[in-house]
């Protein structure tokens, strides 16, 4: 069964997604504090880069944004490079330039922003200017993406475009209407607060919190309860539920806790510290070691205390299958983006090793964020690819060591 816990305390909203009693998804907000990725900014453009094809934009945020040529040019240009002018043609330094915040300041770099503006909704994307329709890659039934293009198509305005979304699958014609004019109205209001006169940079739409946008995106008629622990959090939840599939309202559930937290009793909490950890135990016996670099992140997995019971090979499968699920999962639980590299245990069998790729794909299909897999290298290794929007999880929950400064090791004195 899939459950969400919100456990809400003084300074902080803490969020679990768990799958059959393991957690598999978390995510959590200051008081006060915000995502930025998906709000809209009217920036000031402060340098231009030929060489780069790009430029940088005061947005108001600590550091500039970036902004790539292929983020302002219509689409029909970004797939043709001989065709593309240069950057300084499409904007000038002084520029005021409406943006929107895709990729959240990560290290040393600033946001990643586009002027392909595109608004969430319930059961799919309104891009106000992109004049598209689309249909997630995970609905596979070739008869409803029709359905859903052809609906999405009637009630679009000319130059609008629209992708229907995962949860989309199976729902009415008039369900997705009232999704796009909610969204719709939306835009409207940042059209109309971008062309008034004001200072710059400024903030002119911010995408929804935490707690609306996990009932967004997350609150599906798979999910069999959702479980909080403070009773104005309960009444906020609820009403959003009943504006969106009041059906689902009875699923949420108030559970006042007297001692300890709600995700110290459903055991949140003991996996959310051993998911964190360099060292990931399967149940085998096996491992999985997690490393990160400023380019990519590294899984290596390894036999640990596992030695099976036919042969190598079949003691390696048998890891390398637990750790693929594991690593699926780890994926999603620390929320890493970027090149991701796994060093599975050798296997000679070529049956074996499309067995785990088959189990990777598979597992991938439960994550939220796009996942692409491009297979075994000739080293070997398996190599593929998750979207990242802001900075992993592992920031949010760790605090790099003073000592070692994250490398785990210190100087002998």
């Amino acid at each position: 069964m899939k459950r969400i816990l919100v456990q809400c305390g003084q300074d902080q909203i803490e969020v679990a997604v768990m799958e059959n009693d393991r957690l598999v998804e978390y995510d959590s907000e200051f008081r006060g504090a915000e995502h930025l990725a998906g709000n809209m900014y009217i920036g000031r453009v402060v340098n231009v880069l030929q060489g780069m094809q790009a430029a940088f934009l005061d947005i108001g945020l600590e550091k500039n944004a970036f902004l790539y040529i292929d983020d302002i040019l219509p689409a029909h240009l970004e797939k043709h490079p001989k065709q593309k002018p240069l950057i300084t043609e499409l904007v000038t330094v002084g520029q005021a330039l409406l943006v929107q915040v895709v990729k959240e300041p990560v290290g040393s770099k600033g946001a990643r922003v586009t002027t392909h503006y595109s608004i969430p909704g319930r059961w799919g994307v309104y891009m106000p200017r992109a004049d598209y329709v689309g249909v997630s890659r995970k609905i596979e039934n070739e008869a409803e993406r029709e359905r859903l293009k052809q609906a999405a198509e009637r009630q679009l305005q000319p130059g609008e475009g629209f992708i229907a979304r995962t949860a989309a699958e199976g729902i009415s014609e008039s369900m997705i209407t009232a999704d796009l004019d909610e969204l719709r109205r939306r835009w409207q209001i940042v059209e109309v607060q971008s062309s008034q006169q004001g200072v710059v940079p400024r903030k002119v739409y911010t995408d929804f919190g935490l707690l609306p946008r996990w009932i967004r995106d997350v609150f599906r008629d798979d999910v069999g309860e959702l479980l909080v622990n403070d009773k104005d959090a309960h009444d906020t939840i609820v009403s959003l539920i009943r504006q969106v599939s009041p059906e689902l309202c009875g699923r949420v559930r108030h559970i006042p806790i007297q001692t300890g937290t709600l995700f110290d009793r459903f055991q949140a909490n003991t996996q959310l510290e051993n998911g964190f950890k360099r060292k990931i135990w399967l149940d085998n016996g096996g491992y999985v070691v997690v490393d990160h670099t400023e380019a990519l992140t590294v899984f290596d997995v390894n036999t640990g205390r596992y030695t099976g019971s036919i042969d190598m090979e079949q003691t390696a499968k048998d890891t390398n299958l637990l750790a693929a699920k594991e690593i699926s999962r780890l994926l999603r639980l620390r929320d890493i983006g970027g090149l991701i590299i796994i060093d599975f245990i050798d296997m000679n069998a070529a049956v074996h090793r499309q067995q785990v790729l088959d189990t990777l794909e598979s597992e991938a299909k439960r994550d939220r964020t796009k996942t692409v897999i491009e297979g075994w290298t000739r080293l070997g290794l398996v190599e593929m690819t998750r979207k990242k929007v802001r900075d992993g999880k592992d920031k949010i929950t760790m605090t790099r060591c003073e000592v070692c400064e994250g490398s785990g090791w210190v100087w002998n004195k």
